[in-house]
């Protein structure tokens, strides 16, 4: 990947004499010596490639010169016989395309040489934040931090320049998301191999989150859904404690993780290999309006846009079915959006300034309906990738055709 051309974008939208200064993180203490899986902070990650914690990338814009160094941990052998190796200077050079590493014992003096002699007027941290209640993150903590040692220096937030360049992958980035959906697509079928009554929902969760390790993911995108019946109307239900009952529906949404980069899917699937003929009406008409999506996307067009489409032909068809007798009820059995992009984050992020889709975004596609009355919950989720002139199904081969999938489950 280009991160070089990446953090050139960056550059460009900031203001000069100023500094971005963007931490990778460090591991969440949980209690006693266990630590939370560490999780590199994603804007991090996009401007340098690397995933690991105790990082900090130093990008300066003066009116000499745009300057970027990186910051590493030092390798202590004593330390690495405990934890595993570190990444080596040479490493982060060749994955970051960084030629100035440098170690984290001499970051405070940088930045005091910096801020005493370049004339830096604002500071630049991803202070990115997704509702008032959340604890701040490790770069939000340091962005404070700043703000009290130099008050007299504007303090600004990076996160919604950079998702706006987030919001449109490049070929790299598209490859990536495809090996996840193609892994995601091999545990599928080694789900609907081995589903049957009687199985638990985790035992499910279980044969899917196997497989996508063994086919070399990290691991899941997100927490597993394995709703059958009643569960599947329930949208981020994730305990996967019950039975699937002969006769009921199992709705899995997943996506396996693959090199940073995630998968998103939808499939819901007769438990004992057949669809009733109540399911396959619901199914049918949640089919429809994911395949109007998908014909329909292109560049240009919004979400919400897509979403009205999905709620009209969800309607037409539940009027047809004699589910509701107005085409606004919908919203009794169609409760979210469409759609939502792709990419680093499961639900990547998005810039105002950027609402319209363009080429080398990618979204999902995931009408659903949510019957409790008949503990029918039905969804199905691909992934597409807007292109010049429409977008492309990244995840079209895996099926989704009913009698596909009855077709499949009976041959085993």
């Amino acid at each position: 990947m280009n991160f070089a051309e990446r953090r050139k974008q960056v550059f460009e939208k900031m203001e000069r004499q100023s500094a971005l200064i963007l931490f990778s993180g460090i591991e969440s203490h949980v209690s006693a010596d266990e630590y939370a899986p560490f999780e590199a902070d994603r804007n991090f990650f996009y401007l340098t490639g690397l995933r690991r914690d105790h990082m900090i990338l130093l990008m300066k814009k003066t009116l000499k010169e745009e300057q970027v160094i990186l910051f590493i941990e030092e390798a202590d052998p004593t330390q690495e016989r405990w934890y595993g190796r570190k990444v080596t200077v040479d490493e982060a050079k060749e994955i970051s395309g960084i030629d100035n590493v440098m170690f984290l014992d001499s970051f405070e003096g940088a930045v005091d040489r910096m801020m005493a002699r370049e004339d830096i007027d604002s500071l630049y941290f991803d202070c990115y934040r997704y509702q008032f209640e959340d604890m701040p993150d490790y770069n939000m903590i340091k962005a404070k931090e700043f703000a009290e040692k130099y008050p007299g220096h504007a303090v600004k937030n990076i996160s919604q320049v950079i998702a706006e360049l987030r919001m449109q992958k490049d070929g790299d980035e598209v490859a990536l998301v495809r090996e996840a959906i193609g892994i995601t697509d091999k545990a599928l079928q080694y789900v609907m191999k081995h589903l049957e009554p009687g199985m638990a929902e985790y035992q499910a969760q279980a044969d899917f989150e196997y497989m996508i390790r063994y086919n070399g993911a990290e691991g899941t995108a997100f927490p597993t859904i394995a709703g059958s019946g009643a569960n599947g109307t329930m949208l981020h239900y994730d305990t996967n404690l019950d039975i699937c009952e002969d006769g009921s529906l199992l709705l899995m949404d997943l996506g396996a993780k693959y090199r940073g980069y995630c998968a998103d899917i939808t499939r819901t699937y007769p438990v004992n290999g057949t669809y009733t003929e109540r399911q396959r009406q619901v199914y049918d008409i949640v089919l429809a309006a994911n395949r109007e999506v998908a014909k329909t996307a292109k560049p240009g067009m919004t979400l919400k846009e897509l979403n009205e489409i999905a709620k009209k032909v969800l309607a037409a068809g539940g009027m047809k079915l004699g589910l509701i007798e107005k085409e606004d009820e919908i919203d009794t059995y169609y409760m979210h959006g469409v759609s939502h992009h792709l990419g680093i984050d499961v639900h990547d992020v998005t810039a105002a300034c950027n609402e319209k889709l363009q080429p080398g975004a990618i979204i999902t596609d995931e009408p659903g309906l949510y019957i409790d009355e008949w503990e029918i919950g039905i969804r199905i989720e691909d992934d597409l990738l807007i292109t010049e002139n429409g977008c492309e199904c990244l995840s079209e081969a895996i099926i989704r055709d009913p009698d596909e999938i009855e077709a499949f489950m009976k041959d085993r």
